[in-house]
């Protein structure tokens, strides 16, 4: 049975002794994503402090500037702020409000998608032409809920443990709905939130006996709570909501009739006598149906000698330069019980969840008995390659030794000359 789980302290101790990237984690607590990663929005309206970047490396935010795709965007206890997305929407930060654009992509395509992880605090989300596109790929997503939108203008809030006890309040996602509607999603459970409403899921907590878990369920509340008040910047976006929709449709069609970015030629793979073997037990499958003009597996073999030996050193900053800013993480691990969870982040959170475990791990070693590579579905050659790779893994972690096996999974992206990897999942054998 697989079953979905959200970051605990227990899921970040699994992740960290099943995943395969050991060093990405600190790399990642310190640096900010690097230069030419895609936009998720620019400042529009700043009062206070407001910062972007990854831990340890946050930047203060001014009107005008950009906020990046998987940059952590905080704002002060005083701070707040108005985004502009890239899809003529709007986001708008309270304060102390601390949230990750995981995912975006804004090209007028039906395709297009958005991903809001709330960590703690309020938003006001007005959405652009991706709620228009592609309502299922728009969506808040938060410790405890997962919330979608049928065209809509409303204000998710997530009050943690710390802040239930200053504001007197249940601790648990909120969402008032302003326009449209929302629906929040709870393993499957969901529940319609229409104007004027709020809906309201309570925080996961470890009851003992199954019947409590009815707690759990997504419900409408009798009332708005007291912490949702005007923002400094609502009356600004109150009548913008008048021509919100009008304005994201203009853009969208304009955004369509854009030529599309010239084709760029890509540079041919490097050599494999360039880049050492993973390991020399390591054995590839055949390259004969990948296309002359791009040796798919000589590819994939080269960029996880890259990742390997970078692990092997605890380069953290070549690790990190191995991965896309816009990454998505994915994690198939077992628990005590045997169970197969899985993990699902970006890489903020990653970093956020292994970090301490990471930093347990000696003596490991891993090698690759096999490794696959092919043109990603839908791709041309040399333009996205699929890589899958059976990694054996051992070490200690806390003085205990363990060794598993788990099947790795990279979708690589040539950018800028260089082969990223835009998704990853390891599946534990």
């Amino acid at each position: 049975m697989t079953q979905t789980s959200r970051k605990t302290p227990a899921a970040a101790a699994l992740l960290a002794s099943a995943f395969f990237f050991t060093g990405l984690a600190d790399a990642l607590a310190q640096t900010a994503p690097p230069a030419g990663g895609t936009q998720f929005a620019t400042v529009w309206r700043v009062r206070g402090e407001l910062s972007a970047g990854a831990v340890g490396a946050e930047r203060p935010l001014r009107e005008g500037d950009a906020v990046l795709v998987g940059e952590r965007v905080r704002a002060g206890a005083s701070g707040e702020a108005v985004l502009r997305t890239a899809d003529a929407g709007y986001v708008a930060v309270r304060p102390g409000a601390e949230f990750v654009p995981e995912r975006f992509a804004a090209e007028g395509r039906p395709t297009d998608n958005l991903t809001l992880r709330l960590v703690t605090g309020g938003l006001r989300v007005i959405t652009g032409w991706i709620g228009r596109v592609n309502r299922s790929g728009h969506r808040v997503v938060t410790p405890t809920a997962t919330i979608g939108i049928r065209g809509t203008d409303h204000e998710p809030y997530v009050i943690s443990e710390e802040l239930a006890g200053k504001l007197a309040q249940r601790e648990g996602t909120y969402d008032k709905v302003n326009r449209g509607g929302t629906t929040l999603d709870v393993d499957g459970k969901t529940l319609d939130i229409d104007p004027g409403k709020v809906g309201f899921v309570r925080a996961a907590k470890p009851y003992k006996t199954r019947a409590l878990m009815t707690l759990l369920l997504p419900v409408l509340l009798d009332k708005v709570p007291d912490f949702y008040v005007p923002g400094q910047f609502d009356a600004e976006l109150d009548r913008l909501t008048q021509d919100v929709d009008a304005e994201a449709q203009r853009q969208l069609e304009e955004r369509r009739k854009a030529p599309p970015a010239p084709a760029v030629t890509p540079a041919p793979p490097p050599a494999l006598s360039a880049v050492a073997p993973t390991a020399p037990t390591a054995t590839t499958a055949p390259a004969a149906a990948t296309p002359a003009a791009c040796n798919a597996t000589q590819i994939a073999r080269n960029w996880l000698g890259r990742l390997d030996r970078a692990i092997s050193r605890r380069d953290a900053k070549a690790v990190l330069a191995l991965f896309a800013a816009d990454v998505a993480v994915k994690a198939n691990v077992r628990g005590g019980d045997g169970a197969l969870k899985t993990l699902e982040m970006g890489r903020d959170e990653l970093a956020q969840s292994i970090v301490d475990a990471v930093s347990r791990l000696k003596d490991y070693k891993q090698r690759r008995p096999v490794i696959e590579g092919r043109p990603a579905e839908g791709a041309t050659a040399c333009e996205r390659i699929a890589v899958k790779s059976v990694s054996i893994e051992q070490g200690s972690q806390d003085g205990k030794p363990y060794r598993f096996e788990s099947l790795e999974e990279y979708v690589l992206e040539r950018r800028n000359g260089r082969w990223l990897a835009i998704r990853a999942e390891t599946t534990q054998r």
